[in-house]
């Protein structure tokens, strides 16, 4: 079964007596940290704590360009890999699938930074990977070569890194091992392949951009299902029959809910209309035939989304090189490659009925 997705909106378990210790202890470890290095004067904001962070964990080959390593890895095995990568560690690597998602963020925390110079409740990004530690100081020569505040790394040498996303209460796992991710979507954590555009285009340096897809992604996938086992007509029946009543969550709720926090910290200072967040709704769901129940859905989520397509079953592509998002989260791989050969950034949300259907095609 799938546990409920992370995200600061999920119904919480009541802590049992000896987690409500170990948080207590956890507590203590934070101000003792914090107080040793408040005594150490720098310029660079310290990461914040995960419970008040946005955690955003991204893979080494989803952050860079590393398709000639892996050909590497995969042919010569892992100690030519590791030999390969120590001799090219001045060499640069190039940007990978989310390397411009996670310039957005930054910048979204520079801007929260200016506005609210004391507060931790901003994204923190952590490279998560398996690679082993002795690549390590390329992906750092690499970071530092762009600028990037990636101060958490996890290296885990071959082994499966899920168990430290959830010790790091990661609000969105990034990768492009679409079994990694598959393994996080079950352990409860937002989580999507990272799939490269075929075309360069331009992306905005001032606004982060984020698309979601509809069911299975933001929502869960009990309409979708509908639509495969009993077709089109007998869908939009139970949609317009249901429309009050909102549908389950998806996969990636909780992180447009992280969004919509963060854009309200934005509006509370009058920077509405210079937010540096901005989300789209990019779905196949046919407006006057199933879109009231979507729409009443985030209205009853407390969500707002910036913009809604619907697009009736019309390719998204065409569409996605107007918005021209950082990022696109969808649950079909034919949605996600349309994307992709029309220059978006695409990821794959490996959840719900879309992929049964998926694996047997």
């Amino acid at each position: 079964a799938i546990g409920t997705m992370s995200g600061s909106g999920s119904e919480a378990p009541q802590p049992s007596d000896a987690e409500e210790i170990r948080l207590q202890e956890a507590e203590q470890d934070w101000a003792a940290a914090k107080a040793f290095y408040d005594n150490l004067v720098s310029k660079r904001p310290r990461p914040p704590k995960p419970q008040h962070a946005i955690t955003v964990a991204v893979s080494s080959r989803a952050l860079f360009d590393l398709v000639e390593e892996r050909r590497i890895y995969e042919e010569q095995g892992v100690e030519k890999y590791v030999e390969y990568q120590q001799n090219n560690e001045n060499v640069t690597l190039k940007p990978g699938p989310a390397f411009y998602f996670v310039k957005a963020l930054e910048h979204v925390n520079a801007r929260l930074l200016e506005l609210y110079p004391d507060d931790e409740e901003r994204f923190d990004i952590v490279l998560m990977t398996n690679n082993h530690a002795q690549v390590g100081v390329r992906l750092i020569n690499s970071i530092n070569h762009y600028g990037l505040t990636i101060e958490r790394f996890c290296m885990t040498g071959g082994k499966s890194p899920i168990g430290y996303l959830t010790a790091y209460l990661t609000n969105l796992y990034l990768s492009a091992d679409s079994e990694k991710v598959q393994e996080a979507i079950e352990a409860g954590i937002a989580s999507a392949t990272m799939f490269t555009a075929n075309k360069d285009v331009p992306y905005s340096d001032t606004q982060l951009r984020v698309a979601f897809d509809g069911d299975a992604v933001l929502f869960s996938d009990e309409s979708e299902q509908i639509v495969k086992e009993q077709g089109l007509d007998r869908f939009f029946e139970h949609e317009q029959l249901n429309e009050n009543k909102p549908l389950a969550q998806g996969p990636l709720k909780g992180f447009l809910e992280d969004l919509g926090k963060l854009q309200k910290k934005f509006y509370a200072k009058n920077e509405r209309l210079n937010c540096p967040i901005r989300t789209f709704l990019v779905t196949a769901r046919s407006a006057a035939s199933s879109g009231a129940r979507v729409l009443k859905t985030l209205r009853s989520w407390g969500l707002e989304i910036d913009e809604a397509l619907f697009l009736a079953g019309a390719p998204k592509g065409p569409i996605l090189v107007k918005i021209r998002p950082h990022i696109f989260f969808d649950d079909q791989m034919f949605h996600v490659e349309g994307a992709q050969k029309l220059g978006t950034i695409a990821a794959h949300v490996p959840y719900g009925v879309a992929q049964k259907y998926h694996k047997s095609a």
